[in-house]
């Protein structure tokens, strides 16, 4: 079984668990550690993971919502770490004490009941990566942080039994907002974030009648709503709004089985 749980999701701090259970043991995978090492802690004993049941953490791309408390977090509980050569180099080359590893796109990660696979994406970052995990029966395919979808995107994305996508902004909100011009036009770019219609177009491009949860992440307290992501993700997929589950900043989701 392959489930998931997001435990916050936007620019104040991302991670997520993904967990494969099988038949001797459970494999608990960190997606991100973007929080502050007590916080982490105190929402993975939320979600009933001790920091020892983690097998790894992934790590996306070096901005520090996605960084957080990794090198100290990893170091403490002794926990090996996965990045691209870029996010690393991105972070100043820190010193992980032996438990870094390097992924690369489209290369397979096995952690015996999971297997990941990373994939680029264009993003305002070194070399980021996005992932799929999957346990062999079913597949999620988690997406946040990129400015547009490419076809390499789209393919990897393609057969996934559930997804968690990026649905960052409303670009009417994002306009009338305080942020900066500069801000405006990096959020809104090619290689910000995505647009709640250009989550809902990439849904719409990959959706089967097979697609099990739907995750709208990653929302811009100022810049997007929760019933804007929901109504462009439910139109994509020609069902209710209350379908769709949405990853609050602070308190994530529930568990989600793909």
């Amino acid at each position: 079984m392959l489930r998931l749980r997001n435990l916050g999701s936007g620019s104040s701090g991302n991670a997520t668990l993904v967990e494969a259970r099988g038949l001797h043991r459970a494999r608990r995978l960190l997606v991100d550690c973007g929080l502050g090492i007590r916080e982490l802690e105190a929402r993975l004993a939320r979600a009933g993971v001790a920091p020892d049941e983690l097998d790894a953490i992934f790590i996306t791309h070096e901005h520090a919502d996605h960084t957080g408390c990794v090198m100290a977090f990893a170091r403490r509980h002794r926990i090996t770490v996965w990045m691209s050569r870029g996010t690393f180099e991105g972070m100043g080359q820190p010193d992980f004490d032996g438990l870094l590893n390097l992924a690369a796109d489209s290369q397979q990660v096995d952690l015996g009941e999971m297997c990941l696979t990373p994939f680029t994406v264009p993003h305002d970052a070194r070399e980021p990566l996005q992932l799929t995990c999957s346990d062999g029966a079913t597949r999620w395919g988690i997406l946040t942080d990129l400015g547009h979808a490419t076809a390499h995107v789209l393919e990897h994305l393609s057969g996934c039994d559930s997804l968690m996508l990026e649905c960052n902004h409303d670009p009417q909100l994002l306009a009338q907002s305080s942020y900066p011009p500069f801000l405006k036009k990096r959020v809104g770019g090619r290689h910000g974030h995505l647009a709640n219609a250009d989550a809902a177009a990439i849904l719409r491009a990959v959706a089967h009648e097979h697609l099990h949860t739907v995750v709208a992440a990653h929302l811009s307290l100022q810049n997007n709503r929760p019933d804007l992501a929901r109504a462009a993700l439910a139109e994509a997929l020609d069902c209710l709004p209350a379908d769709i589950v949405v990853a609050d900043a602070v308190e994530g989701t529930g568990w989600l089985t793909a």
